[in-house]
Order: structure tokens, then sequence, then C-alpha cells
């Protein structure tokens, strides 16, 4: 049962400050939960440290056509938050200046920020990125009709989809997520899969999310991924490439309903009991570096919703410095265990 203090303080979540300290300080005053960086030691592993950077993680705004339960963003229809035309280009420059494998674009709905398409089109025609991944909710290609041809403008940029998906029957997703999203899911996989992504022998890849819907950890990703193509084949004739299973870390409207639920600290000792060594060393942290609307850096998307910048004191886009930032300390704290818990959790799925 979650404490009357922590109970009391509910009404603080949204504060990032709060979070933070509160993460901090152990997780519960009794201090019985280890620390994340004693957790390491204690398996003798190093504190963990940059790789080589390949993946350029940019939040380009918070706004969202929906407002989910477990958004660790707090996206929504309501949020004004948007990446100016100097951030996008100050983004853009580091593409050009430095070797970039792949550049994800989030949100929110990333699709809603009004340069959406004049960014993909500047990646992919002005730098040598590789891979343009685009995070969407699905629902917004079928929200309004000036975003019903984002399929085919996704094709014409050879633009990776990861959409999120909470599960492949209606009555859990719109549980989840609101009336009415399964059927619009499902619309806009259908618009997908008829212009070749998920196809066998296409180069156009569609991979889904699933995130569990209460306080347990993800299922087998291998697992899970069969039941979805089998469902979603079988019922609606729609194919996919990957699933990948993302465990929900507790931080803004999921630390939210951990403490409502009263399931905060049973959680918790959940996500440190399932620490897994191997998936520590593989966190996505390490080779990753998320860039928020406003042009600071973080060590990964959550860090960025605790306000974690990166260390060292170049933390803006527009001051980027790549040998700093190999040299970095990446910024840890509680919240970390989500990623290592079990088979291990980043923006592409399972790790270990």
């Amino acid at each position: 049962m979650a404490s009357k203090s922590l109970k009391a303080r509910a009404s603080e979540l949204s504060n990032t400050q709060y979070q933070l300290d509160h993460l901090s300080n152990g997780i519960f005053q009794d201090g019985t939960l280890p620390t994340f960086k004693d957790k390491l030691k204690e398996h003798q592993l190093d504190e963990i440290r940059p790789k080589d950077l390949s993946i350029l993680q940019i939040n380009i705004g918070y706004m969202c056509n929906q407002v989910c339960a477990h958004c660790h963003v707090d996206a929504g229809p309501d949020r004004k938050e948007m990446m100016d035309r100097p951030t996008l280009e100050a983004c853009l420059n580091v593409m050009r200046n430095h070797k970039i494998e792949t550049v994800d674009l989030t949100g929110g709905a990333p699709e809603m920020h009004p340069e959406f398409r004049w960014f993909v089109t500047q990646i992919r025609n002005t730098t040598s990125v590789e891979e343009i991944i685009v995070r969407s909710n699905l629902t917004i290609i079928m929200a309004n009709k000036k975003y019903h041809d984002l399929p085919d403008f996704f094709k014409q940029h050879q633009v990776h989809v990861i959409s999120s998906l909470p599960f492949y029957k209606r009555n859990k997703t719109d549980r989840q997520r609101g009336s009415g999203v399964f059927d619009q899911s499902i619309a806009a996989l259908k618009k997908l899969n008829a212009v070749g992504y998920g196809q066998a022998e296409s180069s156009l890849e569609l991979d889904l999310v699933y995130n569990p819907s209460g306080a347990f950890l993800p299922g087998d990703q291998a697992a899970l991924e069969s039941d979805f193509k089998k469902a979603l084949k079988d019922d609606f004739d729609i194919v996919f490439n990957q699933l990948f299973t993302i465990t929900n870390l507790p931080i803004s409207r999921f630390l939210d309903y951990l403490i409502a639920s009263e399931n905060y600290e049973e959680y918790m000792h959940t996500l440190v009991d399932a620490f897994n060594p191997t998936a520590a060393e593989n966190v996505m942290c390490t080779n990753t570096l998320s860039v928020s609307w406003d042009g600071y850096l973080y060590d990964c998307d959550f860090n960025q919703m605790l306000a974690l910048k990166v260390e060292g004191g170049k933390d803006h886009i527009s001051d980027f410095d790549m040998d700093s930032l190999q040299k970095r300390n990446i910024q840890l704290s509680q919240h970390c265990y989500g990623c290592t818990a079990g088979a291990g959790s980043s923006c592409q799925g399972s790790i270990a």
C-alpha cells in the first residue's frame, strides 16, 4: 500500500523537481530499495558510459490528438510546446556535421508540428542520415483530412514508422487510449499496408509498440509479436514487421497512476527485483541522445521528462560538442530500473 505521505503529494506529480527529489531520495524514506548506482556496484558493473552516438531522438513538440493514460510525456491537445525553426535548423546542422545513423522523431504526435514535413524532407535531402523514424500514434492519420496522405509522404521519404498499439483487441486498447482509438488505429494500419508498409519484400518498415496496461512488466517480446501478428492478420488482414515491448517507467502520468492505484511501492520492488545486468550493459542512453522541443540535450527521453539535462554545461543543441558529450557521465536515478528490468527496455524494444 502507498504511504499517506505519497498519497498526500500525488497532486505534485506534474512537478518534475518533486519527482526528481523523490527518486533521488531512494524512493522510500525507509531506504528499503537500493539506489540504481548501488545496484550496478552490487553486480560489479561499471558506471554506464556513452558509446559512439548513433541515434538522435528529437521530441519536436508535446501536442497530441490523444491523452493516453500512461503517457510519460504528458502530451495532449492542450500542449503548445513546439520546436521552432532555429532549433530545427540547429538539429539539421548536427546531422550534417556528424555521423548520425538514425534520427528518431517523437512527440506528442510529431506529425502535428506545422514544419514536420519540411523537417523530414530536409533530413532526407540534405544530410547523410540513413534511417528516419517517426513515432506515430496511428490515429493522427485518420484525425483530419490534412493527415490522410501521411502514408504516401512516409513512403516517399522512406520513413520507418513505429506505431503504438496497446493491444490487438478493441476493449483493452480503448480503455488505455480512449473510445474509438482502436478502430482508427486499424484504419490507419490498413492505409499504411496499402502503400507497402509491413509487406513482404517491401523495404518500408512498420513496427508496433506494446506497453503494459497496468503495474507489471511486459511479457516475452517474441511471444507477444506472434500473438499480435496472428490476431491482426486473422481479424483485419493487417501485417507489420516487428513488435517492440517497452516497460512503463515510474514518471509523469504513469507515476500518477501508480500512486492513485496504490501500486507504487510494489511496482518499484518489481523493477528492482527484476534487475538484469545484461540489460544494464546495453541501455539506450549509451548510443542515443535526446533533444527536447526547446533544444536542450538529455541522455534519454525519460531524463528529458525529469529535466535531467546532460552533464557538462554544453547542454543545448546550438552548442553541440561531440567530444564533450562522449566524455560525459550519464545521469542516472531510480527510474533507470525500468530500462534494466527483465529483458530490458528501450525505444527499440527489449535489449537483453
